[in-house]
């Protein structure tokens, strides 16, 4: 029996557009695209050029810092495009895809008889090896290390975030399998959270956590902190819940299976649902004639707190399991501080919308306000369930000063974790972005 810990900080964010428990099975997308936009700290070194045919499962990039990684197509068919940017980084590789999905056939390990190098030797070739994710600094991992555990969240409290009970409840024997592939690549221990208010999951080889609160009680940097914290030297790895069957089915089959079941939200979007599509669609293939007449909107990969925002003509991230789309907030309201906005959403009082607790409510992109300076008000500590002060970490930060910045615990965070206090912040800082900036510059003082 799993012990609950029980979050008293955090905010849940009530949103219109909560998708419906019914799941329609999409025909495969005339594109897709892997972007290395979706990985922290990759430099991709091109393996195909356009006109190159190629199958689920293989490479078309590798990691320039760290070349046995490898990123591969999600399905079959021919390098449309390798599209840049500035200075010619790449920014996606598109494949046109086939009408039906052709795999690379790779070997199907047995799990407990293969030895820990052959595992991971499987992920590497087969890139999935990219689902794996290192604390400190939220990368991909490094094959060469040993991780002291793995954290997988079997929940996601993001505003709109999809119910993993009923998107993974037909992948019962494909997450029993990642798990064991989990357990062969760490000599600690599995760790699997899930929300108290829910079943707990039954899978052998993981230990179980209960936590009980709101937002970002899903968020797995906030679960580690909270039963084996991370320390100056450790690592950890994390996997995404629905990750974990995508590995279970590589063992299974021998194939590399992205197909994913994701929530497609927001108040934009008419009939809000969830869509069995492979990672990496085109996002009109998602939503054409499912968006509200006249939708003038953001289209997020991911929720609306932490995702990316990819356009109307973009594609669905790797790791995403939610698409979001909510009106862009471009336009302004002529004196809008002094209206009584009882629509609008406030943590403080500043708003009557304080009046309606149970609102759901149409927010939109607008930070009602520009950059300002930092005010010190005690706010962000009361909705980050971490033992460390966000104010006085993002200030070292900005200064520069690494010896602060490990003190004040950079490598317990990333982007997501400050997600909810950038968006309570009167100061319309960037928060997200201050702490990859921190990131990075530990990960380059360290080389």
């Amino acid at each position: 029996m799993s012990k609950t810990i029980k979050l008293c900080k955090g905010l849940d964010i009530q949103l219109q557009g909560a998708a419906e428990k019914k799941t329609t099975v999409l025909p495969l997308a005339s594109t897709y695209a892997v972007s290395p936009l979706d990985f922290q700290g990759v430099t991709p070194k091109m393996l195909v050029k356009v006109g190159d045919a190629v199958k689920a499962g293989t490479p078309l990039f590798f990691n320039k810092n760290n070349a046995s990684v490898l990123f591969t197509s999600p399905v079959s068919g021919t390098v449309a495009a390798v599209v840049r940017g500035e200075k010619r980084r790449i920014l996606a590789v598109e494949i046109a895809a086939d009408s039906t999905i052709a795999y690379e056939e790779f070997a199907t390990l047995d799990v407990k008889s293969a030895t820990r190098d052959q595992i991971v030797e499987l992920l590497l070739k087969s890139g999935l090896w990219t689902l794996l994710v290192q604390r400190p600094y939220g990368i991909i991992a490094n094959p060469a290390d040993m991780p002291k555990s793995i954290f997988v969240s079997a929940f996601d409290s993001a505003p709109l975030a999809p119910d993993y009970g009923y998107t993974l409840a037909e992948d019962k024997e494909a997450l029993q399998k990642g798990f064991e592939v989990l357990g062969r690549l760490t000599d600690g221990k599995v760790h699997l959270s899930y929300n108290a208010e829910a079943a707990a999951p039954e899978f052998a080889g993981v230990e179980l956590h209960a936590f009980k609160g709101k937002h970002p009680a899903g968020n797995v940097g906030v679960q580690i902190h909270h039963i084996d914290p991370i320390n100056k030297g450790e690592k950890v790895w994390t996997v995404g819940y629905a990750d974990v069957a995508i590995l279970g089915r590589l063992f299974l089959t021998g194939k590399v299976d992205m197909t994913r079941t994701i929530a497609v939200t927001g108040s934009q979007v008419a009939a809000p649902a969830y869509v069995k599509v492979v990672a990496g669609a085109k996002l009109d293939s998602i939503l054409a004639g499912n968006l509200v007449e006249n939708a003038h909107a953001r289209y997020i990969s991911g929720n609306a707190l932490t995702g990316r925002n990819v356009g109307a003509e973009g594609y669905l991230g790797y790791y995403a399991n939610q698409l979001t789309v909510i009106p862009e907030g471009d336009d302004y309201e002529f004196m809008g501080w002094a209206m009584p906005r009882f629509n609008k959403f406030s943590v403080s009082r500043a708003y009557f919308s304080w009046l309606f607790p149970n609102r759901k409510y149409n927010l939109d992109t607008n930070t009602n306000g520009e950059e300002r300076a930092f005010v010190v008000t005690g706010l962000y500590e009361k909705y980050l369930p971490m033992d460390i002060y966000p104010m006085h970490l993002l200030k070292a930060i900005m200064a520069g000063d690494l010896d602060k910045m490990e003190a004040l615990g950079i490598y317990e965070v990333v982007e997501e974790d400050f997600a909810l206090c950038e968006f309570v912040d009167p100061s319309k800082i960037d928060m997200q972005q201050v702490i990859r900036n921190g990131i990075n510059l530990m990960i380059k003082e360290g080389e």
